[in-house]
């Protein structure tokens, strides 16, 4: 894909963060992955939204970390993105915010459950919540430990990302990612919803029923996978 295509999906992606209500302020990064060129490309460390051009859009080398060009610094989350990138071949978006619903969950370090059939059309299960960081990795490189731990958690229980396309961290806020941007900027959104829900969920039966797995697998196959039949072919 050209370059400058990139960037402007990218500054798109970050807008629609606004957009949707998941970003105040500068609270939030949305990032692409050009694998062919070896780049990643994410938001300028608190930029201001309304002032964001395509060409403020930071490039930064997969291998290494460095910037690519430009005289902007990246997103200080921009190792954790990285980590993600590494580990996950087949993730080309990721969005990190702070909304306020799954955000609130996250620092009562709980996951989101699979409550009904609305989580399942886009999380096979639960969305999981990591452990905390301890206080060498906090004080050590914090954000590519905020990698590390996400990727322990999707390890530990044998998650795919791509079904599973977002995670809490611990004391901290959503992660999401997807094969596109715009697709990781969706499961932010998502999330955000599911959490609100699960919120109101709470207040009306404390004592919550998790959906039961047969439903949760109708409802994430008819979207996702080879026998796929929601929405129109090609669309």
């Amino acid at each position: 894909m050209d370059e400058l295509e990139l960037r402007r999906r990218v500054l798109a992606a970050n807008l629609d963060l606004v957009r949707l209500g998941l970003v105040i302020f500068t609270w939030g990064n949305a990032s692409a992955v050009d694998r062919e060129r070896g780049l990643m490309f994410i938001k300028p460390s608190g930029v201001d939204y309304a002032r964001m051009t395509p060409e403020d859009i930071v490039p930064v080398r997969l291998d290494d970390g460095t910037v690519a060009g430009g005289s902007l610094r990246p997103s200080s989350d921009t190792p954790t993105h990285l980590a993600l990138y590494r580990a996950w071949s087949r993730v080309g978006g990721i969005v990190h915010t702070h909304a306020e619903y799954s955000t609130a969950i996250a620092q009562a370090g709980v996951p989101i459950p699979a409550l009904g059939s609305t989580h399942a059309d886009y999380f096979h299960g639960d969305v999981p919540v990591t452990r905390s960081l301890n206080k060498s990795e906090v004080e050590g490189d914090y954000e590519a430990n905020t990698g590390s731990v996400i990727l322990e958690r999707f390890a530990k229980s044998q998650l795919d990302p791509i079904a599973v396309p977002g995670v809490l961290v611990d004391q901290h806020g959503p992660f999401a990612w997807g094969v596109t941007v715009e697709q990781a900027v969706m499961h932010a959104g998502t999330m955000e919803h599911l959490a609100k829900m699960f919120v109101h969920t709470a207040a009306v039966a404390p004592s919550l029923r998790r959906v039961p797995r047969f439903l949760q697998d109708k409802h994430y196959h008819r979207k996702h996978g080879p026998k796929a039949y929601y929405g129109q072919k090609g669309h």
